[in-house]
């Protein structure tokens, strides 16, 4: 999926993008504050967003509600701070336009103290595992949520097949959003997500709103630990946006307004908190208990108007995979062309390939 137009090594980002397309780069596909924006709101809102009913399940009305924002700034700290270090090692670094988040990690150690100096390429190559396994993990979830939703509408419709097999047919409508190769391109892409998403959660809020609401009284406001690590792996999960914090910020035509005061960054995070903490109220005090992971699997099955919003929530999950499989393909392929003589002669070839691949080993796991 995508070209971040990163530097690594010392390559400036024409080098790179060709580098990345096995093309000439295209340095005129720059993204603007609002398509920057679409894509941070996608990046952060999937999946996640429909599991925050269960989040408040183990979390509490009062404790998730204080903890989410409370998260929220941690991880936006965490955001700049990874920011304000690529543009200081930048500085630093002769002929470089911008890193990428791996990039930024090797080169903070190298020009570190001298004792932790030798660790830049092993802290380099955990970042990018790390990063690896999560990304491939959100890939992941993102199909068994497109599998259960629609699934769950099938059978509600007489059609008898198992999930392997829906997932299956999920399969090749997610190859095809899997090779663009640019941010700028994958825009239009988030955009559907987007819409599909905002459609489907407040279809969603609707239903869980209609009729009298459980007194509150009925509902936990605070758990004990154990059902709190439950809360606190789901609201991580929710956001999930730092790996695409820099490739994001580096492609837009003013990076400034990224990080400014009332930025991309900023007035995102702060939409997409309170989206989460609107949700997760709203669907624990409608089903208590017995929410699900996903809010919509809680819908009457037997509805038309709730088996389109399963619907339709996993149009916006599957639009939404694009940029999650973004970071994937950026991680793996540079260094996987680098050391493959038959990714060096046909690049464009073998990394469509490697794409399928790709696409495949996540809907299989």
């Amino acid at each position: 999926m995508g070209v971040t137009l990163e530097v690594r090594n010392g390559k400036n980002a024409k080098a790179n993008a060709a580098d990345l397309e096995g093309s000439g780069g295209m340095q005129t596909n720059r993204t603007s504050k609002m398509e920057t924006a679409t894509h941070l709101f996608k990046g952060s809102v999937g999946a996640g967003l429909f599991a925050m009913g269960d989040a408040f399940k183990n979390g509490g009305l009062v404790g998730a509600t204080v903890l989410l924002p409370i998260l929220a700034v941690i991880c936006v700290h965490c955001e700049r701070l990874l920011i304000d270090s690529s543009i200081m090692v930048v500085g630093k670094t002769p002929g470089v336009d911008f890193f990428d988040y791996p990039d930024t990690v090797e080169k903070v150690f190298e020009y570190g103290p001298p004792p932790v100096r030798k660790l830049s390429k092993l802290m380099r190559t955990i970042v990018e595992t790390f990063l690896c396994v999560t990304q491939f993990g959100f890939c992941s979830i993102y199909f068994v949520f497109i599998t259960e939703n629609l699934h769950q509408v099938l059978q509600q419709n007489g059609i008898e097949i198992s999930q392997t097999t829906t997932m299956a047919i999920t399969l090749l409508p997610a190859m095809l959003p899997s090779l663009l190769t640019n941010l700028k391109y994958i825009s239009p892409v988030s955009m559907l997500a987007n819409l599909s998403l905002l459609f489907g959660l407040l279809a969603t809020l609707v239903i869980a709103l209609q009729g009298p609401m459980p007194a509150i009284s009925e509902r936990h406001y605070i758990t004990n630990g154990t059902q709190m690590a439950l809360f606190f792996g789901t609201a991580l999960f929710a956001f999930e946006g730092i790996a695409l914090i820099l490739p994001l910020r580096n492609k837009m035509r003013n990076p400034e307004n990224f990080t400014s005061t009332f930025g991309v960054l900023n007035v995102t995070m702060g939409m997409v908190t309170t989206i989460f903490i609107f949700t997760g109220f709203i669907g624990y005090m409608r089903w208590g208990e017995d929410v699900d992971g996903s809010i919509t699997l809680n819908l009457n099955a037997e509805e038309v108007m709730s088996q389109v919003v399963k619907i339709v929530a996993a149009l916006g999950v599957f639009f939404g995979y694009p940029i999650q499989f973004f970071i994937l393909i950026k991680i793996i392929w540079k260094p996987m062309k680098e050391s493959c003589g038959v990714a060096q002669s046909y690049p464009i070839t073998v990394q469509v390939v490697f794409r399928f691949i790709m696409v495949m080993c996540t809907c299989k796991y």
